[in-house]
Order: C-alpha cells, then sequence, then structure tokens
C-alpha cells in the first residue's frame, strides 16, 4: 500500500511532511526509531522538518495506529512500525531493540483485573546487558 494510501485508511490527512516521514519509515521494513534517527534521515534524504514536526508526526502516526510507542525511561522513547504482538529484547550498550514474537513470551501470575476492565495487551521488554564477565 503507498504511503498517501496508508495515511487515508488510518484517518489522516495526507500532508506533504506527513507523506515524507511515512515514506522514510514505511517502507516494509519493521523498524525501531527515535525521533532524532528520523530526523536525521529526513535530512539525509533531503526534507527539511523540525524536531517538534517529527516528534508530533510520530505521535500521531501513534495515534492513528501505524505504530507503536515504546517508552524505556523518562529519557528514551523509541517508534515502532510493526504494531503487531510482540515483545523486545533492549541491547542497554548500544541501545538497539529487536522484536521477539509474541507467542514465543509466557506471562503468567498477572495481578486481579479490577471490574470493568480488560487486558488490552502485554508487551515484555528484555533488558540485556554485556557480561563483563566473559570477556
Amino acid at each position: 500500500m503507498n504511503i498517501v494510501t496508508r495515511l487515508q485508511s488510518a484517518g489522516l490527512r495526507a500532508t506533504p511532511k506527513r507523506i515524507a516521514i511515512g515514506g522514510l519509515l514505511f517502507d516494509g521494513m519493521d523498524r525501531h526509531v527515535t525521533a532524532d534517527d528520523v530526523a536525521a534521515l529526513a535530512r539525509k534524504g533531503g526534507v527539511r522538518v523540525s524536531l517538534a514536526t517529527v516528534y508530533n508526526t510520530l505521535n500521531q502516526f501513534v495515534s492513528a495506529g501505524l505504530m507503536k510507542r515504546i517508552t524505556l525511561d523518562t529519557d528514551r522513547t523509541y517508534f515502532d512500525t510493526n504494531v503487531s504482538d510482540h515483545h523486545h529484547l533492549f541491547f542497554e550498550d548500544n541501545g538497539v531493540l529487536h522484536d521477539i514474537p509474541g507467542d514465543t513470551v509466557k506471562v503468567e501470575g498477572l495481578p486481579p483485573i479490577p471490574p470493568g476492565s480488560k487486558i488490552s495487551s502485554v508487551e515484555v521488554i528484555v533488558r540485556m546487558a554485556s557480561d563483563k564477565k566473559s570477556r
């Protein structure tokens, strides 16, 4: 599906900036990016866009269901083009995220669900650090 159709199907207007940013992200590859990554990709591709516009666009993509937001801590947020149910390995040494298929992790012992609520998803992030002993 081309980017204009994808945006319109998600209920977003196909503005030039959304088309440009979406074209960088939705190329058929699953990717995890920060807003800084996207701004750098845009500049490299000759697209003039402010970091604020990148953040706004990524958040609009999340709200429209085109991406997921992964907040690892107060200073680090990634945006994921894979919106299927899945989990992540996060390598703390280099800041890289890798997908873990959703059906390979079993989560047990969840707390009781309050009345009137339901679980919409469970996402596991496994944080990886280098084993300094094995070096």
